[in-house]
């Protein structure tokens, strides 16, 4: 049992030490750990739609799915094209290039009303298939049929979808691409289940073998729409035959030297206004950097000063030791202390003669005497007659310092240590 309670007493530690909870070098790792994690959380928050790779399957600029538009992009970059994911308003010469819109369904009115008048010349691709995540594969879709003709136009604008209708073929065909007046545009890519349009109002662009409309442009408007995505998604792109068509098909709707935009806000990778970004962009960027540095500064500050908190005393004392107190704050306000040399003095000679047991009847010069035979006999060189006449000369504070310190010898002398 005597074993077991040493560490518990070693532990507890001295009396009157006090110990610290943590240790000063960890509450700063844990505090730097903590700013770092937050500002990376903040700064990842603010541009998590542009720092995303956008591959999840869906029809899409970002997606490399069957049905996304990941492989026209990459062919576009790979022969040096101008060509643009937008996230937002378009700006320079893009406004004067093609803007390809992907709209999905339910997207929103407001923002496909606003896109479409963008750019110079404005393309909505309708969607055709209805896909499924694959699980075990990240940005695979699998395909689940196509859409009902009704969903795919559900997403024009409503001023232009009047009247137009989107018929599909049952069978694969290989439509050559045609322009005005029967011109051949390319050779025709393998398409399954070929969708096409018509209605008033819309003048075809791009056609069939047949005649029958792939690409119209309202007349109003202005506006074009692919009525099959296949001849321009990475579905319709794995063959050098169906890459070319796609190519051609885009050259038809403007120059080849003219910008591709392909918009990427109807599917959420917009750029939102954040306040977050204006603090990390220019101007703002030197105010945020400030207000970090001052609270590091306040950070620095609290650290160096970590302990536990002290136990202040009464402003005002109680008792004796007020009385005390205020004494010696009036005798110091009058420049008196070296008065005070006398009676300490007198105090000093009275505990002495007490602790040596000095017959109280004695006179005082009687007392003073026996006090001095008896430092003599203890080899003691300062008799107290001598230390009674330097306080007499006392002027000021130092020479009071000096005086009780050779008092307080002296006593200690003739008393041994004794009280």
């Amino acid at each position: 049992m005597t074993d077991a309670t040493v560490p518990d007493a070693a532990a507890a530690g001295a009396p009157g030490q006090t110990r610290q909870p943590f240790r000063p070098g960890m509450v700063l790792a844990l505090v730097l750990v903590a700013v770092f994690s937050l500002s990376a959380l903040g700064a990842l928050s603010a541009y998590a739609p542009e720092i995303s790779n956008g591959d999840d399957g869906r029809g899409h600029a970002l997606s490399r799915s069957a049905i996304g538009y990941g492989g026209v992009v990459s062919l576009l970059k790979g022969m040096d094209r101008p060509v643009l994911l937008s996230r937002g308003p378009l700006r320079g010469r893009a406004q004067d290039g093609l803007l390809i819109l992907t709209p999905p369904l339910g997207r929103e009115e407001e923002a496909l009303e606003t896109l479409r008048w963008e750019a110079g010349s404005v393309l909505v691709v309708l969607p055709k298939w209805k896909v499924t995540r694959e699980i075990t594969r990240k940005g695979w879709v699998r395909e689940a049929g196509p859409l009902p003709v009704e969903d795919s136009l559900s997403v024009l604008p409503g001023d232009v979808v009047e009247g137009l209708v989107l018929t599909e073929d049952t069978v694969t065909t290989s439509p050559r691409l045609t322009g005005g007046g029967g011109r051949l545009i390319a050779a025709g890519p393998e398409v399954r289940s070929l969708r096409t349009l018509a209605g008033p109002g819309w003048t075809p662009v791009i056609m069939d073998g047949a005649g029958r409309a792939l690409v119209l442009t309202h007349e109003d408007t202005g506006l074009y729409v692919l009525s099959d995505p296949d001849l321009l998604n990475t579905q319709g792109m794995n063959q050098p035959g169906k890459a070319r068509a796609a190519l051609a098909l885009l050259d038809t709707l403007g120059p080849p030297n003219q910008v591709v935009a392909f918009d990427l806000s109807l599917h959420g990778f917009s750029r939102p206004r954040s306040v977050l970004r204006l603090l990390l962009e220019p101007p703002l960027l030197g105010f945020t950097l400030c207000l970090l540095f001052a609270a590091g500064l306040v950070g620095w500050q609290a650290m160096i000063r970590f302990q536990p908190p002290g136990h202040t005393g009464r402003a005002v004392a109680l008792g004796k030791k007020a009385l005390a107190d205020n004494t010696a704050a009036l005798v110091r306000l009058a420049r008196r202390e070296h008065r005070m040399a006398r009676p300490y003095a007198e105090l000093v000679q009275a505990q002495a003669a007490r602790a040596v047991a000095a017959p109280p009847t004695l006179s005082k010069e009687a007392t003073i005497a026996l006090l001095d035979r008896l430092a003599k006999r203890q080899g003691s060189g300062t008799t107290y007659a001598d230390l009674s006449a330097e306080a007499d000369r006392t002027r000021n504070a130092g020479d009071l310092m000096s005086v009780a310190r050779s008092l307080m010898r002296w006593k200690l002398e003739m008393t041994r240590g004794r009280d």
